[in-house]
């Protein structure tokens, strides 16, 4: 049984990761204004990159270099959650509207645990499937504002079909990571995943010729890439392998339910946007149900 060490652990592991998260889709609405789409992931991981392949020479000295016939697997996790998830969000970002991202990103953790459920054995059972649910329906609260007429009106177009098929890459992502963590390290299977989709990203990018936009680049836009780059994608994505490893896909990815109330932070901080009692309500309903299912089997 998660004992409330395990809590705790898990606690400091993801939250911090939502809240980078959070940040990122802020800095992507600034970023992929300026920026072309395949050239954004690029640079986004490129910096990624250039923190933790040196973390993975210093911390896995004896195991980092891998051998062609492994290379598949890393290649299968870079196109899934990295290349593919990355494009399509960036994407979707452009094409659809902030509810309908936020409920259709809020279904992550759903299908992260269906077919965790499916591949890797992990039980549901009805307690943990209510406690996502309660997550869920805070999602909902939160993304809604309480506005029951956003539902009755929302209709899905080329961004929503979008998004969801990057819930379902990502998804597909952490349980392909988990699988192959009995053999590799996280810091390996992130260095490698991002490695293998910054080669993936080389020929799109060449495709868009940046360099005929690049130096008209604001200040702002460079630093929301940065950030991303940093926060978001390698202290983020690392901190998530370790969850995974630790204490399951569909747990970890029940944390991303926590995104839209760190989303609401920084916009009431960065953008001056007012909080009212829906707000309060949501987050506490989120946060309630991320607790209860980490203290489930």
């Amino acid at each position: 049984m998660t004992t409330f060490k395990d809590n705790k652990k898990i606690f400091l592991l993801m939250v911090p990761t939502a809240f980078f998260w959070a940040g990122a889709f802020i800095a992507g609405k600034i970023a992929v204004v300026e920026f072309s789409l395949f050239t954004l992931t690029f640079i986004r991981f490129l910096t990624a990159l250039a923190i933790i392949f040196p973390m993975m020479i210093k911390y896995e000295p004896k195991n980092w270099k891998i051998s062609l016939k492994e290379l598949p697997i890393f290649i299968l996790t870079g196109f899934l959650g990295i290349f593919t998830y990355h494009v399509l969000f960036f994407i979707a970002l452009t094409k659809t509207t902030a509810i309908n991202s936020s409920l259709i990103g809020a279904t992550n953790p759903m299908a992260t645990t269906i077919i965790a459920a499916l591949f890797l054995n992990e039980k549901i059972g009805w307690k943990r499937a209510g406690a996502i649910l309660l997550a869920f329906m805070g999602v909902l609260l939160t993304a809604s504002r309480g506005n029951i007429e956003a539902f009755m009106t929302m209709s899905f177009n080329i961004g929503d079909i979008m998004m969801l098929c990057a819930v379902i890459s990502f998804a597909f992502y952490s349980v392909v990571s988990k699988k192959i963590m009995n053999k590799y390290s996280p810091l390996i299977i992130l260095t490698y995943s991002f490695l293998t989709a910054v080669v993936m990203l080389i020929p799109f990018v060449i495709i868009e010729k940046p360099m005929d936009y690049i130096w008209g680049i604001s200040l702002k836009a460079w630093m929301a890439v940065f950030y991303m780059g940093i926060f978001a994608s390698a202290i983020g994505y690392l901190l998530q392998q370790f969850s995974i490893k630790a204490y399951g896909a569909s747990k970890t990815m029940l944390f991303v339910n926590l995104v839209p109330v760190f989303s609401i932070i920084i916009s009431v901080i960065v953008l001056g946007e007012t909080v009212n009692f829906i707000t309060l309500l949501s987050a506490a309903i989120i946060i309630a149900g991320v607790y209860l299912s980490s203290k489930l089997k």
